[in-house]
């Protein structure tokens, strides 16, 4: 689980606040590419077969310290939650997003194909989409 952009108190609702939060989704998208990138020279290096599956969404969450004796920062909420099904609901090898992070990434210049209605546990059928990457070609 990777989260970016948390700025506890500096909640913001404005055209700049747009722009960084499409900033952070680009750079979460490059991330996972590169992560795909190294798995795939591991792969070759090792005679391996490794796929990561990538789930991706944007927006509020909440976030804090948990546990006396082991103290552990996590993070909570709907966005949250829903980065995790788009994982769990995904296909190896892809990056599967929904369809609001989906419009800030096409708006930036990356191509997305519509899986379509998916059935999302706890959030009924959501439109999904893969974000398009080097790797598609190979699974």
């Amino acid at each position: 689980m990777l989260a970016s952009g948390l700025r506890p108190g500096k909640e913001e609702n404005s055209k700049e606040a747009s722009r960084k939060q499409e900033h952070i989704i680009i750079a979460l998208v490059d991330f996972a590419v590169s992560l795909m990138t190294s798995l795939d020279q591991i792969n070759r290096d090792a005679f391996q077969r490794f796929k990561l599956r990538v789930g991706l969404n944007h927006g509020p969450a909440i976030a804090g310290v948990v546990g006396a004796q082991k103290p552990q920062y996590d993070i909570w909420g709907n966005t949250v939650n829903v980065a995790s099904r788009m994982d769990s609901c995904g296909i190896l090898g892809r990056i599967q997003t929904t369809d609001v992070t989906a419009n800030v990434l096409m708006n930036a210049g990356y191509q997305c194909e519509c899986r379509g209605p998916t059935y999302v546990k706890g959030k009924g059928t959501l439109t999904t989409y893969f974000v398009k990457t080097p790797f598609d070609d190979r699974n």
